[in-house]
């Protein structure tokens, strides 16, 4: 285990300087459709930012088919180059079923595939969309911060924009108000949008993705997670 190092804290509207910072995702399109902007941000500052997905996103309700694994996979790599991401470490944990993997081998799995990241960043607690998958994967990346000894950023929604999306798509979206909002982040969102458009079989009839950009203008929002003492 690391020990634990200080670290920057999050002020201004620029991300805090890491020189390398870890994505830990639940799927492909996670790292488009939600931290696009904020990766986008990180590597325009000069960081190096790599990305640990846990599934293939096979079982996706959004899409079909018997090769969606191998047809998901190579959208992220079309992402993963457009938002300028490092390396990305890919696995094979069920899709859907996340929750049934133990955490502690979640954990391991994260650890060795990341360069010795300065942060990880990951989404909010809830996992943003309330899916069991985007919460199981927040869950492992705070506990791979609590062994490593580095904070752990989580991507945020406003309240307000939380609620606008629970209202039009009754779905369980995630908000928090400003009191639990730690940064305002100004983003370019022109590779972002690129991005997401390399996930082709997510976005047929998908219109949550837009909407929440529109919705969340050109600001992120991140809160500490896990910072350590």
């Amino acid at each position: 285990m690391n020990a634990p190092r200080s670290e920057p804290t999050l002020e201004g509207s620029t991300p805090p300087p890491f020189d390398s910072v870890a994505a830990v995702c639940a799927h492909p399109d996670d790292e488009s459709f939600g931290l696009g902007a904020v990766i986008t941000a990180f590597v325009e500052a000069g960081a190096r930012v790599d990305l640990v997905c846990l599934t293939c996103g096979e079982n996706s309700s959004l899409s079909a088919g018997a090769d969606l694994a191998a047809r998901r996979t190579e959208e992220l790599t079309c992402a993963a180059n457009i938002l300028g991401i490092h390396d990305v470490s890919l696995h094979q944990h069920p899709d859907g079923a996340l929750t049934s993997v133990p955490l502690e081998r979640l954990c391991d799995d994260i650890i060795a595939a990341v360069h010795d990241p300065q942060a990880l960043l990951t989404y909010d607690r809830g996992g943003i969309t309330g899916h069991p998958d985007h919460q199981r994967a927040t869950d492992a990346a705070i506990a791979v911060g609590e062994r490593m000894g580095i904070p752990v950023l989580g991507w945020a929604l406003p309240e307000h924009v939380a609620a606008t999306l629970r209202q039009e798509f009754s779905a369980p979206f995630v908000g928090r108000d400003d009191t639990e909002l730690d940064l305002a982040l100004d983003v370019d969102r022109s590779r972002q949008r690129a991005a997401i458009a390399c996930h082709g079989s997510q976005l047929a009839g998908n219109p949550v993705p837009e909407r929440r950009i529109e919705l969340h203008g050109d600001q992120e929002h991140l809160r500490e997670l896990y910072r350590p003492r």
